[in-house]
């Protein structure tokens, strides 16, 4: 079985990617994953915010420069917090390079064109094979309209594209309008990719002490299905590649994502809870998988189930939604 597959250009022997999370800070756990065949890794993300106060940083404290600052800071991580500096990061692209035999791919978290964006071009300098854009922004301006915001977005991933000579993907939430549209808009702008779909970690009240509270929660094999429904909308129309992050649990997860379009899968939350070896449960599971039913490569049956190869299209669209209804009795 061959499980070799094309993602951003990059040559990975297999769908298996390890996604954005903690998991490349520490070189020695890396190579654990490495080892259990995960294909390639993605950093956890260096922020906007945290470039910013760098940068700012240099002209007075940040500190002081953060309580006179536009939004409330204490809503944001103190400086010191972030597991890793901007400086320490690219001197961890660099360590995991050294290590790693497998692609490395940095991570940028920002939501609007800025200087931030320079940090591309050192990561590209550090080693990194390529890099992930993730544009994660919550429009609460009632007088923001919904074409700046996404033309803001369109404007980034085109400074950065033009910046670097390595890939970048664009990882994005759930909630624009037309997904696909935008996603061809992305890849006129030079992305390569573009990975579905961002986590959004919801807030929760305290109804006593009437504060907001941060919350943690890993991904379930629920979530997945949303990822399913567009990768299979977008799959057939975009030519780059495309990536199924949040809810992929299983083997079974992972052949539905391939079906649905995905070039790879990113898996973090049930790495968390299982550890490295889990990789290799789901590796042989997927060879299993494509031996019982006749596949020798895992392009052979890639978008199979996508919208326009799918035997019952209307099962993503609205007759499924009508069909749901109707079936419900009291």
């Amino acid at each position: 079985m061959n499980l070799e597959t094309n993602y951003l250009g990059l040559k990975l022997a297999n769908p298996l990617v390890v996604g954005a999370s903690p998991f490349a800070d520490n070189v020695h756990v890396a190579g654990q994953l490495q080892d259990a065949g995960a294909a390639a890794i993605v950093m956890r993300s260096l922020f906007e915010e945290q470039i910013d106060g760098e940068q700012r940083a240099l002209m007075y404290s940040t500190e002081e420069q953060a309580e006179s600052h536009s939004e409330a800071t204490t809503y944001f991580p103190a400086y010191s917090e972030y597991q890793l500096t901007p400086e320490r990061y690219l001197r961890q692209i660099e360590d995991l390079r050294r290590e790693l035999s497998i692609p490395v791919i940095a991570s940028l978290n920002g939501c609007r064109p800025g200087g931030w964006t320079d940090y591309a071009t050192r990561m590209e300098s550090a080693g990194a094979s390529a890099i992930e854009l993730n544009l994660y922004q919550l429009v609460t301006d009632p007088g923001m309209d919904a074409n700046d915001v996404e033309a803001e977005m369109i404007d980034t991933v085109g400074l950065v594209t033009t910046a670097v000579d390595i890939p970048v993907s664009v990882k994005l939430s759930p909630f624009h309008t037309s997904p696909v549209q935008f996603a061809l808009s992305l890849e006129a702008a030079g992305a390569a990719g573009t990975v579905l779909f961002n986590r959004f970690y919801q807030p929760d009240f305290d109804i006593e002490e009437l504060e907001v509270v941060s919350q943690l929660k890993l991904s379930d094999p629920s979530e997945l299905l949303l990822r399913l429904r567009w990768l299979a909308i977008v799959s057939p129309h975009v030519h780059g590649s495309l990536s199924a992050t949040g809810g992929v649990h299983s083997t079974d997860d992972v052949v539905k994502a391939i079906l649905a379009g995905a070039h790879t899968v990113q898996l973090v939350s049930v790495l968390l809870k299982h550890g490295p070896r889990l990789l290799s449960t789901l590796q042989q599971g997927l060879t299993g998988w494509m031996m019982r039913h006749g596949y020798d490569h895992v392009d052979e049956f890639r978008g199979a189930m996508n919208l326009r190869r799918c035997p019952n299209p209307a099962a993503f669209e609205r007759a499924n939604y009508q069909r749901i209804l109707q079936s419900w009795r009291v």
